[in-house]
């Protein structure tokens, strides 16, 4: 009798346990169903959250049906636990275990902004306040202080920081940004000052950079960009001024409203290269690559004047009569949408004569 009862006792353990084996299995079987969802639903995982604390927010926000067995898949898998704080996207068709390898990967949401080239620092410290999920930390900081943040005290911040489309994370601030695009500008430029052609009439490559800004904010045509640079550097070197319209803007400030004139060209500041010998004293924008390449790169022609047909390429001479020849031909009876180079946010450049 009694080893009836024993037998029995251990079949009804064994059918208690095959129960609740399968009822388990089946609980975490539901981890790797697909979630429908409507449209992507971010995801904010706090810093110092704990795997259940996480696991009960997901059932909060139903995308998991219960938190119970992403709490115990935890526990029977530690290493799938270790999630990383930030924000993520989740799309329709992820099963919560891939929500959770996401999570342990720190495979977070990105968002962009973009520094165009021929911008200002004015024109990128504003793209900056505007971008939304980025911890602004330097809004109400001096230009000074800026650069006294990224490892450059006491230098001028314009065309320090590289034009390119940047991606951040939520956990990111704008001093971030503002670290990789000034540590991106200064690899690129020792990049290509190490590639420079002989004979070139700077002596640092800070004075590359001011004649790549200059070569930047002068034409809309990248084909032009080397033959702009060539003409710059031959001035330069016979010892003429450059003569630029988007340096004596950059001097004028916030005096430009779209047109400059004869009075403003012969107004002194230190950017009016119709008034001062040589380069100004810092770039004028945010040079791109490109550029930079252009000014150390420049097309070896015998072109010294160029002028701006109003379609945003220009027409180059070799002599002063053939430039005022263009110019009467171009400059004269300009064309309604006439431009003469990029135009950046800070100004439309209506162009008023080049060289």
């Amino acid at each position: 009798m009694l080893k009836k009862l024993l037998i029995a006792s251990f079949s009804a353990a064994i059918l208690v346990a095959t129960g609740t084996g399968l009822w388990v299995w089946q609980g975490l079987q539901t981890l790797e169903k697909p979630v429908a969802l409507d449209e992507p639903v971010l995801f904010s995982v706090p810093s110092g959250a704990a795997f259940s604390q996480i696991a009960r927010m997901l059932e909060r926000e139903e995308l998991v049906d219960q938190s119970l067995w992403l709490r115990l898949h935890g526990r029977l898998y530690p290493d799938q636990a270790r999630i990383q704080a930030g924000e993520y996207e989740f799309t329709d068709g992820m099963t919560p275990l891939d929500m959770v390898a996401a999570m342990v990967s720190g495979d977070t949401k990105h968002w962009s902004v973009q520094f165009i080239e021929g911008w200002t620092f004015s024109d990128m410290r504003a793209a900056l306040a505007r971008t939304e999920r980025l911890e602004q930390v330097t809004k109400d900081w001096t230009d000074d202080e800026i650069m006294a943040a990224v490892g450059a005290e006491g230098e001028h911040p314009e065309g320090r920081f590289f034009p390119d489309t940047y991606l951040f994370t939520s956990t990111e601030t704008d001093l971030d940004l503002l670290k990789r695009a000034f540590n991106t500008m200064s690899a690129v430029l020792e990049e290509e000052w190490a590639g420079r052609e002989e004979g070139l009439p700077y002596d640092t490559p800070y004075e590359s950079l001011i004649m790549a800004s200059i070569v930047e904010r002068e034409t809309g045509a990248p084909y032009e960009r080397e033959q702009v640079a060539g003409v710059f550097v031959r001035r330069l070197q016979k010892g003429m001024r450059l003569q630029t319209d988007p340096t004596v803007i950059y001097g004028m400030g916030d005096k430009y409203q779209g047109r400059i004139g004869s009075r403003d060209l012969r107004t002194h500041t230190p950017y009016n290269t119709y008034r001062i010998d040589g380069l100004p004293p810092t770039p004028i924008a945010l040079p791109g690559r490109e550029a930079i390449h252009a000014a150390l790169n420049p097309d070896d022609g015998n072109a010294l004047y160029f002028v701006a047909r109003g379609d945003g390429t220009h027409k180059f001479s070799r002599t002063l009569a053939e430039h005022q020849k263009a110019v009467r031909e171009f400059q004269l009876n300009r064309r309604k949408d006439y431009r003469s180079s990029p135009a950046t946010q800070s100004d439309e450049d209506n162009g008023s004569g080049d060289q």
